[in-house]
């Protein structure tokens, strides 16, 4: 009778421990936390920043009802949401409200733009001039917070730990 014997190469895997398939897979969900918590958080500052008079206004041109208060809203779920995905503390439930601003985003301003997040319109005296985003980007975020809430966020993650010391079910 033959026998075949799989390399650990064969199966998917590799020789050294350190690189193996299952070993690195525990670490992606990292850098999809720390893009997506910082850019929430990021755009929640920079309408803050600006006052979130100036944001009312924007969400009152396009037609969204209580605009002042949906401004905090979006502003607080920007930046809170954000950070708590960059510590991976209650990712499915901040992804919720995370997801919502998104959609929003996406189907009131983004989509009549198309799905390119880049479109050059010029270059101006060495600088790129570009035009107004597609929905590309509200569709990458969503990808990564669904992935995060189906696989997990990964080592390092609040979650984790509460997980770990039985505080709570994840």
């Amino acid at each position: 009778m033959n026998q075949i014997h799989n390399s650990p190469e064969q199966k998917g895997g590799s020789r050294s421990p350190f690189l193996s398939q299952n070993v690195l897979a525990r670490w992606a969900p990292i850098p999809l936390r720390l893009i997506v918590g910082f850019g929430f958080m990021q755009h929640g500052l920079a309408k803050w920043s600006k006052g979130p008079e100036a944001f009312a206004a924007i969400l009152h041109a396009i037609g969204v009802p209580a605009p002042h208060l949906m401004a905090w809203l979006t502003i607080l779920t920007e930046f809170f949401g954000g950070l708590a995905v960059l510590l991976g503390a209650f990712v499915p439930l901040a992804s919720v409200p995370m997801a919502a601003v998104l959609l929003v985003a996406m189907f009131t301003v983004h989509l009549p733009y198309g799905f390119s997040s880049i479109k050059l319109m010029s270059v101006n005296a060495g600088h790129a001039q570009f035009g107004p985003p597609g929905y590309e980007c509200d569709l990458l975020y969503l990808a990564c917070l669904a992935a995060l809430v189906l696989g997990g966020s990964g080592p390092l993650a609040i979650d984790g730990y509460f997980k770990r010391r039985g505080l709570r079910n994840v």
